[in-house]
């Protein structure tokens, strides 16, 4: 059996190693190809391209990375045709995997979509595109399931696979220990694992921080960087502050679950806070004309997955172009002069993790992949 599985993110590259594992104890003979990150080759998926490097954000960006994507495309067909793989397993990534999707269904190819995109959030009218272009959706969430049945789609739950992160997550316990024994009230900030996420939001959350400790000076902050290059880039722009403040990489599980309250950008990661309990403000910052063109195409009052499995808005979110320091100051400071309010909302997430959050999703993803590919074969051994 061979399955090739493209990962374009950080997060999709975490999600695909994990699954390489389900599938490869499911079967050890199964061989694995694809695009990714540095996580699936660890996990024995062989990489044809290092798609993680080039994860690339907003239309003008997209645009500019055009001909290389076309390069990678040719790339993933010319292996589709060599190796000829049973199944392509998509994460995530809307976009290029769509053109990737369709090259597939071209040379015959059925392909699953393991961590689905938001089209349920975001212009709902992708949905033809993925029931033209896939097989299989397997979903995160249960309204993500009956969203993509209503629409015709074949879609079976899974649950998340950061589930299974967030509760087999080993803490550096002596890291949470040393920074809880400083002085002071410790503020995660999470600037995203994307270059231009930190280049558009890191300035927001270090306003809103500078405001923050004006009001409070008992705070501190901590940064969770995806990276090294990201610390680097960070700690250029603090060199002139004398703001508590600190950069860390390796350790954003870590300061989520000792921090007071977080600032992040959005994403997965608002589960990955909803799984410590720790309130957070959720903020995306766009260009104008992002800002115009995603309040035109969103479909839901909330785009922040703890706010939309909650039902309403746990955590305070504002996305586009106005989102302001002033603004998220404004949260946190609500938090750190009534620290009750906060005590409660911490209480809430606890309630909602504890109803929502059940691990197995990377091993029920498994399953699902080679029975859907077995069961192909054995319709095409009895059609000959």
């Amino acid at each position: 059996m061979k399955i090739f599985i493209s990962a374009g993110e950080p997060s999709g590259d975490l999600h695909g190693s994990n699954l390489a594992k389900a599938l490869l104890a499911k079967n050890p003979t199964i061989e694995l190809f694809g695009f990714g990150g540095s996580k699936m080759q660890e996990a024995n998926c062989k990489l044809i391209y290092p798609l993680v490097d080039f994860a690339v954000m907003g239309l003008y960006q997209a645009l500019k990375a055009y001909p290389q994507f076309k390069k990678i495309l040719q790339l993933a067909i010319d292996h589709f045709m060599q190796c000829k793989p049973d199944v392509l397993v998509l994460i995530d990534y809307p976009g290029f995997h769509w053109y990737l999707a369709a090259a597939a269904k071209k040379l015959g190819i059925p392909v699953i979509y393991f961590v689905p995109p938001q089209i349920w959030a975001w212009a709902s009218w992708r949905v033809k595109k993925m029931r033209r272009l896939t097989d299989l959706v397997l979903c995160n969430f249960p309204f993500e399931e009956t969203w993509f049945k209503q629409n015709n789609v074949p879609a079976k739950l899974i649950g998340h696979p950061f589930y299974d992160q967030i509760l087999n997550q080993k803490l550096d316990e002596e890291f949470i220990a040393g920074e809880k024994s400083k002085p002071g009230l410790a503020i995660g900030l999470l600037p995203g694992s994307r270059n231009q996420e930190v280049a558009m939001n890191f300035e927001t959350l270090f306003r809103a921080a500078t405001l923050l400790n004006k009001q409070h000076p008992e705070t501190r902050f901590l940064v969770a960087a995806f990276s090294e290059a990201h610390k680097t880039t960070i700690l250029n722009k603090l060199k002139n502050t004398t703001l508590p403040i600190e950069v860390y990489t390796g350790k954003t599980p870590e300061i989520m679950h000792l921090a007071y309250a977080c600032a992040s950008v959005s994403g997965s990661v608002s589960l990955e806070l909803l799984g410590a309990q720790t309130p957070s403000v959720i903020i995306f910052q766009t260009s104008p004309l992002m800002s115009i063109a995603a309040r035109a195409l969103k479909n839901t009052p909330y785009i922040t997955l703890v706010n939309l499995l909650a039902g309403k808005e746990l955590f305070p979110e504002r996305f586009g172009y106005y989102c302001k320091s002033k603004w998220v100051f404004n949260q946190l400071s609500d938090w750190v002069k009534f620290p009750e309010k906060r005590n409660s909302l911490a209480q809430e997430l606890g309630v909602l993790k504890a109803s929502i959050m059940s691990g197995g999703a990377s091993e029920k993803g498994a399953i699902e992949i080679i029975n859907f590919v077995e069961n192909k074969k054995a319709q095409t051994a009895n059609a000959a």
